[in-house]
């Protein structure tokens, strides 16, 4: 009887190890998790230098609703000039949801006569310094985000259709939103974001992607975008790219890397897109 005991006991050891590593496996294979991972990289720190202080939003406010199975989440949510169903997901870049995402609610608020939501993937967490942002990012639960993501749309309601927008940590979940979300979302905008690899994963897609790319980009690289661009091809998906001559982080106007003159082509670019979504 002992044997038999202890034989049942180590093939639950055995399973539990094997559910561990392929759970730890599919971790690695996230593509946020990899972007996450550059922030043990000390020239992706200096290559985000803090950002510079920013007008405070006023379009909007901080919405509060609830996450199935944890706190609550929370999001700016700026509600459009005239009723309309169309939504606009707004995902923030590593520093969390400051001033610049705001007020980038704001505008595109105005722009396309939309309701906007800036998810806070962070819980209210906003990093000042290159070491905090990085710390924030590798502490976030891709399950969790997905979760606000989802409970964002739930409370847009049943009715509500969806485009998502997103920049560095945060273009890596506008696409993330898409798969999330599926044909309820029409468009999908990511600036210089990790993407998605797995080609079973991208044939979900019920939307068009456009990337905006850095071409001085060491991280998000034209090898990193070439790859995206062929796994899209062999999911059957429509993928743009827009190439600029920057940085990465060039379309923050808070960031001593901004490129004014690229931000503005690159914005031209995304207004052309998603007006037609």
């Amino acid at each position: 009887m002992k044997k038999i005991l202890l034989l049942c006991l180590t093939l639950l050891a055995l399973a539990s190890c094997k559910q561990q590593t392929t759970n730890d496996l599919a971790m690695c294979h996230d593509p946020n998790v990899r972007f996450a991972s550059f922030a043990d990289d000390q020239n992706f720190r200096d290559a985000h230098p803090a950002p510079l202080p920013f007008e405070e939003a006023r379009g909007g406010k901080m919405v509060h609703f609830p996450v199935p199975g944890g706190d609550k989440g929370h999001a700016y949510f700026v509600k459009a000039r005239k009723k309309t169903n169309k939504y606009l997901l707004v995902f923030h870049e590593w520093w969390g949801l400051n001033a610049y995402v705001r007020k980038e609610a704001d505008m595109w608020a105005k722009e396309l006569n939309i309701n906007v939501l800036a998810i806070d993937l962070y819980d209210g967490k906003v990093a000042e310094k290159p070491e905090e942002a990085g710390k924030f990012m590798q502490a976030n639960d891709p399950k969790r985000s997905e979760a606000l993501i989802a409970a964002a749309a739930q409370y847009a309601g049943p009715k509500a259709d969806f485009r998502t927008i997103g920049w560095c940590f945060g273009g890596g979940w506008s696409l993330k939103a898409a798969l999330v979300l599926k044909d309820r979302v029409k468009g999908c905008v990511m600036y210089y974001g990790m993407p998605e690899k797995n080609v079973e994963t991208l044939k979900t897609l019920a939307t068009d992607v456009v990337v905006i790319h850095a071409s001085k980009d060491q991280w998000i690289n034209d090898a990193v975008i070439a790859e995206f661009e062929q796994n899209m091809k062999s999911a059957g998906k429509s993928l743009s790219v827009h190439r600029f001559d920057a940085d990465h982080a060039f379309a923050n106007p808070s960031s001593p890397k901004h490129n004014e003159q690229a931000a503005k082509d690159a914005r031209a670019v995304v207004y052309a897109y998603l007006s037609k979504k």
